[in-house]
């Protein structure tokens, strides 16, 4: 029996979603023992609270401060001392994980971010565990900060991630364009009419699915009001924004469908036209997987940006950086049967549906 431990942290949705992914992937499989965990149980509850708060209110309320420390952390010549200092955070903030790598001694342990990266492959270095490291990088841009000396495979997104994580000094044969791991579920077909009866949607109406992330940002309202007529209607997950949720339920219509915090993401993709979202690694994935055009907006400094330069380079993604950029491309994706199928072409040939099964490969 092969005891494998997937670890990620609940910073943001992306990298537990593609944890999550992972060991229900796993779960088919009989060969494996496998466990979940947040690294953030391990740290203490004031630890485990001050991350999430201070990650949030960077990337809300001072989102360029938010972008110094990332673009400072990716500079090459602090690396050595980023490393010397993640190290001493990571053993005064989550000892406990270490203790439990060295007394589980798995047998393969795969990140799905940069923290327990760092821990186990300087465990490893020491000679403390023998696991098999596997990264899962979950964004289509690397940042620095995801790369160890130590790890075995580095699960990539596309082939210009690889290539980017070549440049960090990362040899080839260690990096694998996988994808960013989904649910299954977002891959499976479905019968869109039967699916919109049962979500309450009108069937023959150009569908928006619009999501503000799960900290629940970005100007909403605004694109609604935009995008109010009669041929477009717009289905809004508002995820922990319970304010938005009150605002929007309270002047709802038929073509207007708010939702709080889902777990049926897949289907209201199923039925959708395009997506209006926040550019997160996996929620660009989900999209690709369901084959849904997508358009960003309120991009977080750094990792958001970045994936949005990325899939630029295979012609996948408009970015609206005002209300009115947003709704012009929602409306042109209507209006023009050409673009919305050349649109999806280019979505099919960057999709990777079986991201999991690519990483379950990568144990051995």
């Amino acid at each position: 029996m092969v005891r494998v431990l997937i670890v990620h942290a609940t910073a943001g949705a992306g990298h537990q979603k593609a944890a999550e992914a992972i060991l229900h992937g796993l779960k088919n499989h009989t060969p494996y023992d496998v466990s979940l965990l947040d690294i953030l149980d391990y740290s203490s509850p004031l630890f485990k609270s001050l991350y999430r708060k201070t990650y949030f209110l960077l990337i809300s309320k001072f989102p360029q401060v938010w972008a110094f420390f990332f673009g400072l952390l990716d500079v090459p010549f602090l690396q050595p001392l980023v490393r010397w200092a993640r190290r001493l955070y990571n053993a005064l903030n989550v000892g406990k994980f270490h203790k439990l790598l060295i007394e589980g001694q798995y047998d393969c342990v795969i990140s799905t971010h940069f923290m327990p990266t760092e821990i186990a492959s300087a465990l490893k270095r020491k000679g403390l565990i023998k696991s098999k490291l596997i990264t899962v990088i979950t964004d289509y841009d690397a940042h620095r900060i995801w790369i160890s000396e130590g790890i075995d495979a580095y699960a990539v997104a596309t082939d210009w991630t690889k290539n980017k994580v070549m440049s960090l000094g990362i040899s080839e044969e260690k990096i694998h364009v996988t994808g960013i791991p989904t649910d299954e579920k977002f891959g499976k077909s479905v019968d869109v009419s039967d699916l919109k009866r049962k979500l309450g949607l009108q069937e023959n109406v150009f569908t928006v699915l619009a999501a503000t992330g799960s900290f629940g940002i970005g100007p909403i309202e605004d694109i609604i009001a935009g995008l109010n007529d009669a041929q477009t209607q717009i289905v809004v997950v508002c995820g922990h924004n319970k304010e938005l949720f009150k605002r929007l339920e309270a002047k709802k219509n038929t073509l207007i469908k708010p939702l709080a915090y889902v777990d049926n993401m897949h289907e209201l993709m199923a039925v959708s036209d395009v997506m209006v979202t926040k550019p997160g690694g996996l929620s660009i994935s989900e999209c690709l997987v369901s084959q849904l055009p997508m358009i960003f907006f309120s991009a977080i400094p750094g990792q958001e940006t970045n994936n949005i330069k990325v899939l630029a380079e295979y012609g996948i993604g408009l970015k609206g950086f005002t209300v009115d950029e947003i709704i012009k491309h929602v409306q042109d994706l209507k209006s023009s049967r050409d673009q919305f199928l050349t649109t999806m072409k280019r979505i099919k040939d960057i999709a990777r549906p079986n991201a999991v099964k690519d990483i379950i490969k990568l144990i051995g």
